[in-house]
């Protein structure tokens, strides 16, 4: 387990001393759940840091007219929705189920905030999480002005999901798509067949699987 947490974003670059210490002096709370069991329900206020540790959940995003969900696969050691854990939400936006047998550490939030003020290593580590997100974001923004559609759907769904997130689906009608993006069916799926043909997708008339969330990134980037 001391291995597995130190591999987690908030405590990379610390020692196991570092680690015993923390351990020691903040509690730590571990649950297990089996499979499909509920983990935490869109709207749950984010009072803990809750994190994957063992095994792996399901993710799901979905509009509220529920035409659009995004799922993805997180596993060990994953925050679960870190970006909501302060700020002006502090509610998921996500259901998240169990992928089988899985482990989740929680961290209270006000333990939490001792834990980064102590060391500026913590500080660091979340600091930098935050910051790979908000600059992903800026990236994405950017991407759209060059009206390229396939960027704007590699943003839209990267928006939706976690950096290490894996398994990634977007089930949609393309109709609903359409009005999504503001474009023709032509243009709509004149760009998912140049993306799968570059590898980083599959789709169906009612389903994207998105092959390695990577490369939405470089899309992005180029």
């Amino acid at each position: 387990m001391f291995n597995t947490l130190m591999q987690m974003p908030l405590f990379r670059g610390v020692s196991y001393h570092q680690l015993s210490e923390v351990l020691g002096r903040h509690p730590f709370h571990f649950l297990k759940y089996t499979d499909n069991q509920t983990v935490i329900s869109a709207g749950d206020l984010c009072t803990h840091l809750s994190t994957v540790v063992s095994g792996k959940v399901r993710m799901v995003i979905g509009s509220n007219d529920n035409k659009v969900r995004v799922s993805q696969t997180l596993e060990a050691p994953e925050p679960i929705a870190p970006d909501f854990f302060f700020g002006k939400t502090t509610s998921y936006p996500a259901t998240v189920t169990a992928d089988g047998t899985c482990g989740i550490m929680q961290i209270e939030k006000n333990d939490f905030i001792k834990i980064i003020n102590s060391d500026s290593i913590f500080l660091f580590n979340y600091l930098n999480m935050l910051s790979m997100n908000a600059q992903l974001s800026t990236e994405g923004v950017l991407a759209l002005t060059s009206g390229d559609l396939k960027k704007r759907i590699a943003y839209w769904i990267i928006s939706l999901t976690q950096l290490n997130a894996r398994d990634i689906t977007m089930e949609c009608r393309q109709r609903d798509l359409y009005s999504v993006f503001g474009v023709q069916r032509q243009s709509l799926t004149s760009a998912l067949n140049e993306m799968k043909q570059a590898g980083i997708l599959d789709y169906t008339p009612t389903r994207i699987d998105i092959t390695d969330r990577r490369l939405l990134i470089d899309l992005l980037e180029s």
